[in-house]
């Protein structure tokens, strides 16, 4: 949901750079996870403020410059039980990585490898072997998202 981007002054504040739909929407949790590569320690947040167009943020257990320092680079996040439900028809990203993407004609197009927000849409990155295909996210090109399948349907040619 972010990444510890800078300390912030001297008393243990850190800057964040989210990846959230709200800059402030962090503050809504009350425990953060920091790590990296599956190696997480949670956190819990003391104070939290927008500043500008960064978020910033008081961890417990981090007091000083030297602690928030340590910590920068690392992956913010929240268990997925304290989110929110998505909407109907509406996907969290990770709920898409690792779907097959098949088009309307039956034809494997490879698997969700990855999201990619965009100015305009978001785009899908499906990866079949080293061919990589970019599909947008957009009504018109989604058919079908079945999670319980695992599967997802699109309006898109193995030639495109």
């Amino acid at each position: 949901m972010g990444r510890v981007a800078a300390p912030y002054a001297v008393r243990g504040w850190l800057k964040i750079q989210t990846f959230t739909e709200y800059l402030d929407s962090l503050l809504d949790y009350e425990v953060w996870r920091l790590g990296r590569n599956g190696k997480w320690r949670d956190y819990r947040l003391l104070e939290g403020k927008v500043h500008g167009q960064t978020l910033l943020a008081c961890l417990e257990g981090v007091t000083d410059r030297n602690g928030a320092e340590a910590l920068m680079g690392l992956d913010v996040a929240v268990l997925r039980e304290e989110m929110p439900e998505a909407e109907d028809g509406e996907f969290y990203w990770d709920d898409l990585m690792g779907l097959d993407v098949v088009n309307e004609q039956g034809q494997q197009l490879g698997q969700v490898a990855g999201l990619l927000e965009t100015g305009a849409n978001d785009v899908l990155q499906v990866r079949d072997g080293e061919t990589e295909r970019l599909i947008p996210f957009v009504d018109a090109v989604i058919r079908e998202v079945d999670l319980e399948a695992g599967r997802l349907v699109v309006d898109w040619g193995l030639d495109y």
